[in-house]
Order: C-alpha cells, then structure tokens, then sequence
C-alpha cells in the first residue's frame, strides 16, 4: 500500500472512531491470500496508522510466493505480531490447536476487538471471545463471512452442517459485516435473521488504482485473476475458449494459484489449447491486468470480488457472471453479466468482446466511475471504524 493510500484510510479511522485511546485489535482468517486477505491487510495497515496495535493470526501452511511477501510486507506495521498455525480448509482435528493459539494470541496481546474473517477466522474469533468472557475480559467481536460457509448449498449435508454451526455461532458474535447485501440475504436465509447488530460495508479501493493500465505487447486477448479452484469456474471459461476456438483463435492468461491448479491444466489439454491457454501462477494483479484485453471472471459464487474492483478502476474490459454482490458492483451501468457454469453463454460474450472491442472499452470506462464513485478504500474504512466503535459503546 502506497503512503498516500494509507494516508486516505488513516484519515478515515481518525475521523469515525468515536473510542477515544490506542485499541488492540486482531483479525483472524484461514488463508493469507486472495481479495479476503487484501481486505485484511488494508484494514490492519490504516488500523496501524492510526495509532492501533494490531495483530494477526492465519494459516501457516499456505506456502504461495506473493503471499509470503505480503505478510512480510505487513509485519512492520503489527505491534501484536502475526501468529501462523496450520489452519486446514475443511474441518478437521487441527481446528483444536489453531483455536487454542488464537485464544492464546487474543488472551496474551489483551485485545480490545476480535474481527473474525471468514468461517474459519470467524469461528476461532467467536470462540475465544466466548472464552476469555469467560474469563473476565470484556471484548468486542466482528465477523465477516466473505463468502465462506454461505457458498455451500443448504440442501447438502455440507451445507446444513455449517449453517447449524453458524447458528451457534451468532449467540457469541456482537456484530456481523457483510461485504454485499446479496451475503446479507443469504445469511438471512441460511443461518436466520441475526440477532446482533449488522452493516453492509462494500470492500473499496484506492484512488491511485484508477489508472489504466498498460497492456503488454503480447497481450492474450482473455485474462483470469483467481484462486484456481472449482468455485471460481476455471474449468467454465477453459471450457467456453474452447467453444471460442471453432471460428476465433483466441487466447488466454490465467494467473493465481491453489488446489485444482493441475487438474485445470490437464484439462485445458485435453482441450486442445495447449499454448493458448497459459497458467501463469500467481502475481499482484495490477501486473497481471497487463496481461489480457478482457477479464474474465466466470465464478460459480462470490462475495464482492476485488479483482473485479480492480479490474473496473483500470478500465480493463469485463466478462462476469451474475452471481454474489458482483450485481451490486455493476449496478446502474450497462455492463452485462452471464450465468454462472454456462460455457456456452461465457463463449457468446467473449465472441461479442472480440467482434466489437471498441464497444466493451467504452463499457469499461462508465463501470470505472461507478466503481470510483461508489466502492472507495475510505469510505470502507470509516464504516469499518464506526462499527467497530458502536460494538464498543454497546
């Protein structure tokens, strides 16, 4: 984060806290990686800024390059540290001894706020504040889902088992944070209307984002910025550029890393698009917005993306599906989403952005001063820090 991205958010802290004194704050969540952890770190640095000691505790086993240099980024800034424990992504024995370092962590930096970030984080934060209430602490919990239990189908077993263990949950949660409302509703439907105190707050992005990008010379003409893993609907857009093939000899850039990832490119070979379907790994995604004309993000459910933020400040051309808050993000512009796991519908659009650039450039540029108007790092911060306050006075 640059000094004048910082600057912007501190400013935002130091105008909405209504606590007056130094908080000590830690956020919990499972991965360091992705748009949850880039909202995380956003959060901890301005929080630092302010005058906030600021502390951590995620998972250890994710061994990702571009996550490696952000959390040594951040560590300067944590006057409470970061703490790293496996941290599994199903349920599982290892759920013991992370809760056991998360209350630990909490208990010995004397935390004034617990922030849980998705279900994992969410449920270790919830946990401990119960504790240490237990214990005599007063202490204040937030929890942001991200996505996370909500995309399971409350129709599986999957689903109803994270959805009772949400509901139990929310008796120890003093306030919930939800990055769309479409995360609010299914919430609502899930889990049951909660009894704590609830806020929409839309993730937001930095002025100096709002610059265009510089394509590369050997720019391919689709670009995917994402976890690799079924959710995202990988597989849907290897599927469509191989509908896109039989009359156009498109290409396409697929950058990030996770679980799936080989499975992802044995499929694009038996595809046949060995050599225009290229996997990248990951890197910070305004390097990798260089690298197509179009983004395409064909995801079978999200919260409210950055990459899409991201993607709409540097006017880059978007394919999206309709699923989650990315309605939220388009809303009021003429930019036009596709079904979710539909390669015929995701080849159609990414045929039209071919026939007519021109046109998709033009959309490109209206969603950026919607996205400017509408989902600013600052204003995410100050309705951050107000909740956070209003927890408190409670």
């Amino acid at each position: 984060m640059s000094t004048n991205a910082s600057s912007e958010l501190v400013r935002a802290f130091r105008g909405a806290w209504r606590q007056p004194g130094r908080l000590r704050i830690v956020h919990c969540l499972r991965a360091p990686a992705g748009g949850l952890f880039r909202h995380v770190r956003d959060l901890a640095t301005a929080q630092a800024i302010a005058g906030h000691a600021v502390g951590i505790i995620c998972d250890a086993s994710n061994d990702d390059p571009l996550s490696a240099a952000h959390i040594e980024a951040l560590k300067p800034r944590l006057a409470l540290g970061i703490v790293r424990v496996p941290i599994s992504r199903e349920i599982g024995l290892s759920d013991v001894s992370a809760f056991i370092a998360a209350r630990h962590f909490a208990e010995a930096s004397g935390a004034h706020v617990l922030h849980g970030h998705g279900a994992k984080g969410g449920a270790y934060a919830r946990l401990t504040a119960r504790a240490l209430r237990r214990s005599g602490h007063k202490i204040a919990c937030c929890y942001t889902p991200h996505g996370g239990s909500l995309h399971y189908d409350p129709a599986t077993l999957k689903g109803r088992i994270y959805a009772g263990l949400e509901r139990r949950l929310v008796a120890f949660t003093d306030g919930l944070i939800f990055e769309s409302a479409y995360a609010a509703r299914v919430f609502a439907a899930h889990v049951g209307e909660p009894a704590c105190q609830t806020r929409v707050i839309h993730n937001g992005i930095f002025p100096e984002e709002f610059v265009p990008r510089e394509l590369d010379d050997d720019a391919a003409d689709f670009l995917f910025i994402g976890e690799l893993r079924r959710l995202k609907g990988v597989d849907v857009l290897l599927e469509a550029l191989a509908r896109v093939h039989r009359t156009w000899p498109a290409r396409a850039v697929i950058v990030g890393s996770g679980p799936e990832a080989a499975e992802f490119q044995r499929l694009a070979q038996s595809l046949g698009l060995d050599g225009d379907a290229r996997f990248l790994g990951s890197m910070p995604a305004r390097d990798a917005l260089a690298l197509g004309h179009c983004i395409v993000t064909p995801s079978r459910a999200e919260s409210l993306p950055y990459v899409v933020l991201e993607a709409a400040s540097a006017g880059v051309p978007l394919i999206a599906t309709h699923v989650g808050g990315i309605p939220e993000i388009v809303s009021g512009t003429d930019t036009r989403l596709v079904p979710p796991d539909d390669p015929d519908a995701l080849a159609a659009a990414m045929v039209q952005t071919l026939l007519d650039p021109s046109a998709a450039e033009a959309r490109a540029q209206r969603l950026r001063a919607t996205v400017a108007r509408r989902f600013t790092a600052s204003a995410m911060a100050s309705a951050v820090a107000d909740f956070y306050a209003a927890l408190r006075n409670r």
